[in-house]
């Protein structure tokens, strides 16, 4: 009878988890928004909008303003009773640091902990049955699931250099790993650069960054130190750019060592740029109240201020904290810098790195090791935009340069001194290209999109006019969702920036409101 008491209780409470959904039998509803019609199955509310998943598995949302009738009534009364529920529970519950959307779930796996506990008590065969309930039960508890919407619009501000996907467990990032609103390399100190350059990467595909969109609370959270994480990235910033542990693999901290450039960036053995501290200067390029960056056990990395705006708050031990039910990790001028310990499961291969990982596709054979005494003074692209030209000092002396191409799979450095010039040629990869977006699609006299900066309207041309389009302020809040972005009057926007999605997420424009 115990082990039927059992296998009921660790039944029920995983199934208060489980992501699986028999989609032969769920019955989606059909909705009608602002006169797109859709069938799907009603998941969440969130910031003033609805979202749903449809048979697909597809995740996508509308403002709720944009639905009438029994339609908009029915959400209504559905946000109303679980906010009602969130309430009540919030009240009183002794989680409430935990995530607001376990909080039920959270509790009724408590209580079937307690009457399994109480049951084997009294059979006097405690550890024998309660171990496994509570491991379950521990790491259903300390389950959440980020929005990727939510990701999505703190990369936003970066497209087209940046592009984003996802499926039902990681958000997608595809980039070349260069960063186009900053130099590189300058400001690298007179015994920091190991003769490495930056050669645009293929993190896309099967090779793109991956965060996980179900990140689960570490009971033992790993430290980023001179042990773990040596080789490859712990994060993303949200400009493309991969983030590395702060500290070498020689265990000495890169920026007191005077290895990284004015941003923080340095390239690696494999001639991959990255960052090894937080890049707080993309605040510079995108709102304050969004993440700079997400690290590799799914939390976001944000800045001196909280998602609502407030000072950031006293930070625990892996350099981040709860905020309004959420985790997430600060950025700082000082070590660590982005993350002391991963807060979140993560996975290290045997040789230090974090997986899965995308990789980088060296180029050069040659062991490069540091040149003291030199100083670089400029890296800029070539003028074919094929390369780079690299100058630096050498103990004072100048007429030094790796200015180096690619054409096809073949790469060409010329290594400059005063004195003469050595060309070496490499075998390396084809560089690729990001997905195409919509206006690389079109010609220009197909798709025009107009006025940038825009007063009252937006027009599109009839091109697309069967497009479906998503307006999109900085702070990642949707504004309109449909087909009839031309009859659309927007004066009542507040000046700034905006971002125009155009028929999917891969698609957007950055406009400029007056």
């Amino acid at each position: 009878m115990k082990k039927i008491i059992l296998f009921f209780s660790l039944v029920i409470v995983t199934s208060v988890y489980g992501h699986g959904i028999n989609y032969d039998k769920v019955i989606f509803r059909e909705w009608s928004a602002d006169g797109h019609s859709f069938k799907g199955s009603f998941l969440f509310n969130k910031n003033d909008s609805v979202f749903f998943e449809n048979a697909n598995q597809k995740i996508f949302g509308f403002p709720i303003d944009k639905f009438k009738g029994k339609d908009k009534t029915y959400l209504t009364k559905r946000i109303n009773e679980i906010n009602n529920l969130n309430q009540q529970l919030n009240n009183n519950s002794s989680f409430r640091k935990q995530n607001s959307k376990h909080i039920f779930s959270s509790i009724f796996i408590l209580f079937t902990l307690f009457v399994v506990f109480t049951f084997s008590i009294k059979q006097k065969q405690k550890f024998k049955y309660i171990i496994p309930v509570i491991l379950v039960g521990i790491s259903t508890f300390m389950l959440s699931f980020t929005d990727p919407y939510i990701i999505q619009n703190a990369f936003l501000p970066f497209a087209p250099n940046v592009n984003t996907t996802w499926d039902n467990n990681y958000f997608y990032v595809e980039s070349k790993g260069i960063p186009t609103s900053h130099t590189m390399m300058v400001g690298i100190s007179n015994h920091g650069w190991q003769q490495q350059v930056p050669i645009p990467q293929c993190y896309i595909g099967p090779n793109a960054w991956s965060i996980p969109l179900n990140p689960i609370m570490s009971t033992n959270p790993i430290p980023v130190d001179q042990v773990h994480f040596t080789r490859g990235a712990i994060g993303i910033a949200v400009n493309g750019v991969p983030i590395f542990n702060p500290y070498t693999n020689t265990g000495v901290d890169a920026f007191l060592d005077g290895q990284l450039d004015s941003y923080g960036g340095h390239s690696g053995k494999g001639d991959d740029y990255h960052y090894h501290t937080a890049p707080l200067h993309l605040y510079n390029q995108t709102t304050s109240t969004l993440p700079i960056a997400y690290a590799f056990d799914g939390f976001a990395v944000f800045g001196s201020l909280e998602p609502d705006g407030t000072s950031m708050n006293n930070l625990d031990a892996n350099h981040g904290h709860y905020y309004n039910g959420e985790y997430h990790y600060h950025g700082t001028t000082t070590a660590p810098y982005t993350i002391a310990k991963f807060a979140g499961e993560v996975t290290e291969d045997a040789t230090h790195q974090l997986i899965p990982q995308a990789q980088a596709s060296p180029v050069r054979t040659e062991n490069w090791t540091p040149l003291n005494g030199a100083l670089i003074t400029s890296c800029v692209p070539n003028g074919s935009n094929n390369g780079y030209n690299l100058t630096y000092t050498l103990n004072g002396v100048s007429g030094y340069a790796t200015n180096y191409f690619w054409n096809g799979t073949n790469y060409t450095f010329n290594y400059v001194t005063p004195t003469g010039t050595t060309t070496n040629n490499y075998n390396g990869f084809n560089q690729c290209n990001l997905p195409l977006s919509i206006s690389e699609l079109f010609n220009i006299q197909d798709l025009v999109i107009f006025p940038n900066p825009f007063y009252n309207n937006i027009q599109i041309n009839h091109a697309i006019n069967n497009g479906f389009y998503t307006l999109i302020n900085s702070a990642g809040k949707i504004i309109y969702t449909g087909k009839d972005i031309n009859e659309q009057n927007f004066s009542n926007l507040t000046s700034g920036i905006y971002y125009l999605r155009v028929n999917d997420q891969k698609n957007v424009f950055k406009l400029f409101k007056k």
